[in-house]
């Protein structure tokens, strides 16, 4: 019995000794103590006749008693898991072949089988056992061989044994998956080690091969399901890994494989022979090359045979040469499978070399020509493959493409660099070739990058690059077994052997010199060109490659010195003016953060920053991290990059700007066209806004919108799981999505349409946690903030070398706008203390530097100026406030010693204050003061300007400033009241009629009030006063006759806006210094408001204004000959007459409401009515609902009073503890002579300033009472403002009272009751339901106070004074047209109505026909007084004889 030993068993079920442990990760491994029994003699003394038809008995014993027996044995299958014996089987008529069920484990484990007893064991497969047999034979030298009743001698072993390779593949699978790592070691060697049989040398490589791909192309596809991401079948993987070793290089040495593969230790056994040739032990032999089978001369002895085929090709040389003669099924089988061949090559090289002493050896001498041609075909014919075959086997193709970079990426270890070099070169030209002739390009774009992406995986992708260093960077972390010498080949050039241009371009010299960061960079520039057809779904996939290239390289401890990693980064210095070229196409982060229109969560690096006092002494260490994103779906261009590309580039961007050599930066900069220059600032302000922290609130709402989508997600998947959509929809859906895709992260999209997939369902959903902590959101909220800061910095610096570079060049202004625009606009996003004080400390210094830049050219970047420093001068934070006032203290002093006044600032900083206040939510007022306060001493304890005017100036600027802080206050108090605050800063507005400036400033803000609030036309009205007012300016600027002359254009749009004229004695003159000196007061800010304001007037529904804005706006336009805009101007303009007319009948505006305030408790508001605007079909009580709510919680719900009538109010009558509010629905009124010009409904909703509401009333002070005795009065309110106006609520200035006595009640009744009938009747299309109610409501029975009671009551007798008599005969007349109108109504209801509803229409006549009976009588009675002559008649009716009103001569 063999003793047991112990084994590991690693994940992939594979067992192996202590001696393999190194090469087995730690965690993959499980102690087993494993028995394996088999026996070593048998002694036959005792037994009589033949011994065979053996078997064997196998018990673990714990006595000697037979009843002892462990059930330690395992069972088969269809038996108890364990058993107490095992027999062998019995193999019959054979003598020495045992089977291989001797050997069992013992403890829990399948049965290993031990090498070194291989020849003993049956597969129970006849394809295997013969193969084995037969291999068995020759190892032994036994003849003839006994396989079953066949007899095999020596002579037809040849063949037998050719045969028998040839039949492997018909062998069941489960046997050759037991024992594949043997069946593959023997074909291995009989491909290196040809047997002796009958003197001969047999070649046998070519069917080893065969046998070889056949055998592991069925397993792959049989065993589908045990493959890792890149299609390798794990078993097959793991031969490789821990089983594969080269067979013996010596005849007597023991191999380093694992059970001595092809080893000399033998065990006795009774059929072994000992007088066997130990010459012609195929263990013993050397191979034989498949390439050069014949031998010169004849050997005279088997010895002589094997010491003369010493020093022929080893296994990989065979299997190049193998691989590159096949053809046909064999060719197709191993293209497959080829990352099996392709790894099982590298290994052998690398044994190779380790056992040969190679490895110090130069590459070049390494390995022989003929091998390396074979490399080189083999590389060439399988880059044809993938360009002949990649639309076709799509699959295949890719697996093949990923197989073929792995090997390249290999033998740049182990082979000439330049070799490998050439190979890629050839790969690169076939592929491009091809490309070209491509209308769609896209798929074999994709492999391309694929390869390239793994090519440059390689741990010396750096030193491969030659990055132009005479610096050497420390060792490997991990080195392979080529670390050593590929340290020493590169970093050998000296940076000033280059051009600063051809550093900076993919010019011929870089690509020759840094090959790899070449092709990386040539196929970025590609593919991000605009102009490159089909390829746009390789954007992210391109950029991702560079992205993740800089990731590595900076978190690789070897590149972490600082003149290391300036090398490093010059490799993709290129880098910048590719992305420069792609500005266009950049996403537009300013729009994403400003509008805060989505959730973005992308991360490329975790900064730390250690801080130690200066900045210049600050270490920041970058580490890349997994990039996660919530992508947004925008409407943007097709050509447009994702926001997760854009960012991943931009990270790219500023890590070369970071890491390069500022000299080098330096000079190039200095080469740089105007133009270029310009661009790259763009690209800095697109950085800023895209890496602008957001805040943990974002994050958390990102959070649930990812867990929200991801429930809707799954909720699909169980829909097209559980069948709920049909096969049908669902083939449909999948293939227009496969057309509506774009190939962007895989190059064909193919697992895409796959409805289950294994290995990107359920473990992702087992190991993905979307719903995060509130630590890990924290955690990202951190890291956001680091990334702001870093970036910024970064952002920073480059804007500083920039302001050396171009300082003292000619074309330094317009360029420095540019840097002042990208430091601004850093100033005016969420920034970090850290940043803020290296950024205040730089924008001093270029004001100090370039002040002409701010008070001269960039005079709307001073007002940015101002209201940025001011915004931080308001900051929570001490170190913020005191670098901004000191900004703005040093902005006021430069200002005041270029002309002895700082007017332009101080205009500026009271616009931007004013502003603040208006727009800014988070504004604190307290910290403010303190600022100011700071601000007024440093002007205080300046020596030097002591004896001048500025103190004082400064001192009158602050004063100025602290009264708009207080209209602060009031603001805030009334911040929940949108009327009062509208009015605060109407009256604010007001205020500065005679400074245009400020007053633009807080119309705007108005507009900006309103806009958040949805009060559209109100925003529209307070952007045409500001442009009014800019245009009333303008006009003493300069006389141009297609601007505006004034308000008085505009006013057909409002009739208000004349108040913005410049009429006054004390108007100021818009040439004074900083006077109308804001962006807005150009004829580019007058188009700008007028575009703004139509766009406003669109969205309330008031088309017709939208028209009047674009005739001020055509002739502009039209001036300019600018036809773009007048296209765009026109197409709104057709857009919104389309809507005019779609929308007839079916528009509503506002809804008004006449407010009275009474009560000491209001203030100011005591005893005032307003008229208020509300959005339409506002119900009285939900006004009614609001105040009270308001004013309740403000005065207290028992102070508050509601006045339910609408009666006067006699505030003698009122408690002045109490505050009321009296609330009445007005309609707009007009006099009867504008009813001709006021004919649509937009024209009757528009410049309003009347309104009525009527109250009814009896003499005896009853609201209601009979017909003779309802009196009405009619209330008229004049506002002071048309609606709609800058305001939403309006005082009254004027109020009349009409009365009307009980038949004017009456007329104007029946009047109404006429109007409703008409309308009815002639309502197009024609509406029923609605004819018919109005119908009963006018001839029906029970009507109560109905027409024919109001005709008793007022015309059954004719009235005593004679003042009634107009009244009475008007009253008699609007009778006749409303019986006409009721005839009219029941013709046109026959018409309508069905045979179901001709009983109901012969109801109505009758009714009807009874009422006009009553009525007759009643309406025939004239009044005789009436119808007297005026002038007594003394003549005939003559047209001659009658006086002429004709003019005559006389």
């Amino acid at each position: 019995m063999q003793p047991y030993r112990a084994f590991w068993s690693c994940a992939s079920g594979l067992l192996c000794t202590d001696a393999d442990l190194r090469e087995v990760p730690s965690e993959a491994l499980v102690l087993r103590n494993l028995l394996y029994v088999y026996p070593q003699s048998l002694n036959f003394a005792n037994r009589q006749g033949s011994a065979r038809n053996i078997t064997v008995k196998v018990q673990f014993m714990y006595g000697e008693d037979p009843s002892n027996a462990m059930p330690v044995i395992f069972g088969k299958s269809s038996c108890p898991e364990f058993s107490k014996e095992a027999y062998t089987a019995v193999v019959y008529h054979n003598r020495y072949f045992i089977s291989k069920d001797l050997e069992h484990e013992i403890v829990k484990h399948t049965a290993y089988i031990d090498d070194s007893a291989e020849g003993l064991v049956s597969a129970q497969d006849p394809y295997l056992d013969k193969f084995f047999a037969l291999v068995h034979a020759l190892d032994e030298h036994m003849f003839p061989v006994r396989i079953g009743d066949m007899r095999i001698m020596e002579n037809n072993l040849e063949n037998e044994l050719k045969s028998s390779i040839s039949a492997l593949n018909s062998s069941q699978l489960e046997p050759v998956v037991r024992f594949l790592h043997l069946l593959l070691d023997k074909l291995i060697l009989l491909v290196v080690r040809p047997p002796v049989i009958a003197g001969q040398i047999v070649n046998l490589g070519q069917a080893s091969f065969e046998a070889m791909a056949s055998i592991i192309n069925r397993l792959h596809k049989n065993l589908d399901g045990n493959q890792d991401q890149h299609g390798r079948n794990s078993l097959l993987a793991s031969y490789i890994y821990y089983v594969f070793r080269l067979p013996n290089t010596y005849p007597n040495s023991p191999s380093p494989g694992p059970g001595g593969l092809g080893g000399s230790v033998h065990y006795a056994t009774m059929a072994r022979s000992a007088v066997r040739p130990a010459s012609l032990n195929l263990n013993r032999s050397r191979s034989l090359s498949n390439s050069n089978p014949d031998i010169s001369g004849t050997p005279t002895s088997p010895d002589d045979e094997v010491r003369s085929i010493i020093g022929s090709k080893l296994f990989h040389e065979e299997l190049a040469l193998q691989w590159v003669v096949c053809s046909g099924s064999v060719r197709e089988a191993a293209l497959q499978q080829a990352w099996f061949f392709f790894e099982l090559m590298v290994k052998s090289m690398v044994h190779h070399l380790y056992f040969a002493d190679k490895l110090d050896a130069s590459r070049k001498n390494r390995f022989p020509e003929r091998f390396m041609d074979d490399v080189t075909a083999l590389v060439s014919t399988i880059a044809g493959d993938i360009v002949s075959r990649f639309q076709k086997d799509t699959e295949m193709v890719e697996r093949l493409n990923t197989s073929l970079a792995f090997f390249l990426n290999d033998l740049l270890s182990i082979m000439d660099r330049g070799f490998v070099f050439v190979l890629i070169k050839t790969c690169y030209k076939q592929v491009s070739s091809k490309l070209y002739s491509l209308t769609n390009p896209s798929n074999l774009a994709s492999l391309r990058l694929d390869f390239l992406r793994i090519i440059c995986s390689h741990e010396h992708y750096v030193t491969l690059n030659l990055p132009c260093s005479l610096l050497t960077p420390p060792a490997s972390p991990s080195p392979s077994v080529s670390s050593a010498t590929s340290q020493s080949s590169g970093f050998s050039t000296n940076v000033q052997d280059q051009k600063i241009a051809n550093m900076f371009e993919l010019s011929v010299p870089f690509r020759q010199q840094h090959y790899l960061a070449g092709l990386v960079l040539t196929e970025l520039a590609v593919i991000l060109d605009p102009d490159a057809e089909g390829l746009f779904g390789l954007h992210k996939k391109v950029i991702n490659m560079v992205h993740n290239l800089l990731s590595s390289h900076d978190s690789d401890p070897r590149y972490a010195d600082p003149q290391v990693k300036a090398r490093v980064a010059m490799l993709y210095l290129p880098l910048i003016g590719v992305i420069m070229e792609t500005v266009p196409q950049l996403y537009d982060f300013t729009g994403l953060i400003s509008e805060q229109r989505g959730l973005v969560s992308v991360y490329g690096w975790v900064l730390h920053r250690e801080v130690e006092g200066e900045r210049q002494g600050e270490q920041i260490t970058f580490v890349f991290v997994v990039s996660v994103s919530l992508e947004l779906q925008s409407g943007r261009q097709h050509s447009t990059f994702s926001t997760e590309s854009s960012r991943s580039l931009l990270i790219c961007l500023l890590w070369v700007l970071k890491n390069a050599d500022e000299s080098v930066l330096q000079k190039w900069f200095t080469d740089l066209s105007v133009l270029q220059l310009n661009r790259l600032l763009d690209l800095l302000y697109l950085c800023v806004s895209c890496f602008e922290y957001k805040g943990k609130k974002v994050f958390e709402r990102m959070n649930s919108l990812t867990f929200k989508k991801s429930k809707d997600m799954r909720a699909k998947l169980e829909e097209a799981i559980l069948g709920s959509i049909g096969a049908r929809q669902e083939m449909v859906r999948r293939s227009r999505g496969q057309l509506e895709r774009s190939p962007s992260g895989s190059a064909f999209g193919s697992q895409e349409n796959l409805r289950w997939r294994k290995d990107m369902t359920h473990w992702r959903q087992n190991t993905e946690k979307l719903d995060k902590s509130r630590a890990e959101i924290e955690h990202e909220a951190l890291i956001d903030g680091n990334l702001a800061t870093e970036a910024n910095l970064i952002i920073l610096d480059t804007l500083e070398i920039v302001v050396q570079t171009v300082s003292v060049t000619e074309s330094k202004e317009s360029i420095l706008g540019g840097v002042l625009k990208v430091l601004l606009h850093s100033m005016a996003c969420n920034q970090s203390a850290l940043y803020l004080q290296h950024c205040f400390a730089t924008q001093r210094a270029l004001v100090s530097k370039f002040p002409e830049l701010l008070f001269e050219e960039e005079t709307e970047q001073c007002a940015d100026l101002c209201l940025r420093l001011l915004r931080h001068c308001s900051s929570s934070i001490s170190t913020i406030r005191s670098h901004a006032s000191a900004s703005l203290y040093l902005l006021m002093r430069q200002n005041f010693e270029i002309g002895n006044n700082f007017a332009r600032v101080k205009m500026q900083v009271t616009m931007s204050l004013s502003s603040l206040v208006g727009t800014s939510q988070n504004f604190n007022e307290e910290f403010l003061r303190r600022s100011l306060k700071t601000i007024l001493t440093y002007a205080e304890e300046d020596l030097e300007l002591r004896e001048t005017t500025f103190p004082d100036q400064v001192q009158d600027l602050v004063f100025n400033l602290h009264m708009i802080l207080s209209d602060t206050v009031k603001m805030k108090e009334h911040q929940e009241d949108p009327e009062m605050l509208i009015d605060l800063m109407y009256r604010i507005a007001k205020g500065y009629q005679n400074s245009p400036d400020l007053r633009l400033t807080w119309l705007q803000n108005m507009a900006g009030k309103h806009s958040e609030r949805s009060n559209h036309a109100e925003s529209a009205q307070c952007l045409v006063h500001s442009a009014a007012l800019v245009a009333e300016y303008l006009s003493m600027l300069e006389d141009r006759k297609y601007l505006p002359v004034g308000c008085v254009t505009f006013q057909n749009i409002s009739s208000n806006v004349l108040e913005e004229s410049a009429v006054s004695d004390d108007v100021v003159s818009p040439d004074e210094e900083g006077i109308c000196s804001g962006k807005y007061f150009t004829e580019a800010g007058l188009v700008g408001l007028l575009e703004q304001a139509a766009a406003s007037f669109s969205m309330a529904g008031m088309y017709e204004a939208v028209n009047e804005v674009y005739k001020v706006l055509i002739p502009i336009h039209e001036a300019n000959r600018d036809a773009k805009k007048l296209s765009t101007i026109h197409g709104k303009l057709q857009e919104a007459f389309s809507k005019i007319v779609h929308q007839d009948g079916k528009r509503m505006f506002g809804t008004y409401f006449r407010v009275g305030f009474y009560g000491t408790k209001f203030g100011d508001l005591d005893e005032q009515e307003f008229v208020y605007k509300e959005p339409a079909i506002t119900k009285l009580a939900e006004i009614s609902h609001r105040l009270e709510g308001f004013y309740g919680e403000r005065f207290g719900e028992d102070v508050l009073e509601v006045i339910k009538d609408s009666n006067p109010v006699d505030k003698c009558k009122l408690d002045p503890n109490k505050a009321y509010i009296q609330i009445t629905y007005v309609e707009p009124y007009f006099d009867t002579y504008e009813m001709k010009d006021r004919i649509t409904y937009f024209d009757k909703n528009y410049n309003l300033r009347r309104f009525m509401y009527c109250t009814p009333f009896t003499l005896d002070g009853r609201a209601h009472g009979e017909l003779h005795e309802q009196f009405k009065r009619k209330t008229i309110l004049t506002t002071s403002h048309a609606f709609p106006y800058i305001k939403t609520r309006i005082n009254v200035i004027h109020k009349e009272e009409i009365i009307l006595t009980p038949i004017e009640v009456a007329i104007e009744d029946m009047q109404k009751k006429t109007q409703e009938l008409a309308f009815a009747t002639h309502q197009d299309p024609a509406d029923p339901k609605m004819l018919q109610m109005v119908l009963q409501g006018s001839v029906g029975t029970t009507v109560n106070q109905g027409p024919l009671e109001v005709a008793q009551v007022f015309l059954s007798e004719i009235p005593n004074d004679p003042k009634l008599f107009r009244h009475h005969n008007k009253l008699r007349l609007c009778f006749k047209d409303f019986t006409k109108r009721c005839e009219d109504a029941l013709r046109k209801n026959k018409s309508l109505i069905g045979p179901d509803q001709k009983e109901y229409q012969r109801e109505l006549e009758r009714n009807y026909h009874r009422l006009k009976e009553a009525l007759q009588p009643l309406i025939n009675r004239k009044i005789p007084q009436l119808y007297k002559a005026v002038l007594p008649v003394t003549c005939h009716r003559d047209s001659f004889s009658r006086m002429s009103l004709r003019k005559m001569d006389i």
